[in-house]
């Protein structure tokens, strides 16, 4: 059974630390840094003074933000062996990361129908969605548990709570998430920690481009006609914006945000997806 409050140690329990006032000198790891939602929430930290190790695959676009002050480049793919030791070893060269935004996500329009779906796919978006988000979890958790403060924010998905055909690897993942998220805001929160998830819908990044794209071409349709359907489709008329994420994952590393903990926070506009 779940262990509540009064079956923790004596000395963790109503534990409290000195209220952090601004960011400015904090350590942030920050994965899928190179495009959309990770490079602006990067960027969005460095302008508030945290030293950020913005992680990706793509080390030339990646490259671009080091002219950004307090972002350091640091290409590698998540879905490789060792690929989060790797990242605490840069990480620990700037102090120790009390802030993780973990934005690194594998598409779901790489997924196919279960009869056919393969198993080293699936593997693979496992690793890169949910197993790295647990072990940069890890690491970030020891620092806030020594600190008495952090941040924890992991990118899911609405994915994460509704199913969508011929998308098992990545709904599953995506659930995955949020479990994962609730638990570590269990256990953080005694040092003064918090863990969040943060849950888009359609946000026209590059990864859902080449979904728009895949979903074209399967339905002879173009790509803007299917971004058309998104929008409308969505009871605003539009689908939410990069800077709309930017905004509510800013918030959550912020200090004002410490009443939140443990919670799923969908983005959408209103849409179920």
């Amino acid at each position: 059974m779940p262990r509540l409050a009064s079956d923790l140690p004596v000395w963790r329990v109503g534990m409290t630390s000195a209220p952090v006032r601004n960011l400015a000198g904090s350590v942030a790891i920050v994965t899928g840094a190179s495009r959309g939602m990770g490079r602006a929430a990067a960027i969005a930290l460095a302008e508030q003074g945290v030293k950020v190790l913005a992680t990706a695959r793509d080390g030339d676009l990646l490259e671009t933000l080091s002219q950004t002050r307090g972002i350091t480049p640091f290409a590698l793919s998540l879905s490789r062996p060792g690929a989060c030791a790797e990242i605490s070893e840069a990480a620990h060269a700037l102090g120790p990361a009390t802030i993780l935004v973990h934005e690194a996500g594998r598409g779901g329009y790489l997924d196919k129908p279960i009869f056919d779906q393969g198993l080293d796919d699936w593997r693979e978006t496992m690793a890169v969605n949910l197993d790295s988000g647990f072990e940069l979890s890890q690491l970030v958790a020891r620092n806030i548990r020594e600190a008495g403060w952090g941040r924890i924010v992991l990118l899911a998905s609405t994915a994460g709570e509704v199913g969508a055909p011929s998308m098992a690897p990545y709904c599953a993942s995506k659930h995955g998430v949020i479990g994962l998220m609730r638990s570590v805001a269990q256990d953080i929160a005694p040092f003064g920690g918090t863990c969040n998830a943060v849950l888009p819908s359609w946000v026209r990044t590059d990864m859902a481009e080449r979904d728009a794209e895949f979903e074209a071409e399967r339905r002879g349709m173009n790509v803007e006609e299917v971004w058309a359907e998104r929008n409308e489709a969505n009871p605003a008329g539009r689908i939410v914006s990069v800077q709309e994420i930017t905004d509510v994952i800013s918030f959550l590393v912020a200090p004002a945000s410490s009443g939140i903990n443990g919670q799923a926070i969908t983005v959408s506009l209103g849409s179920y997806w």
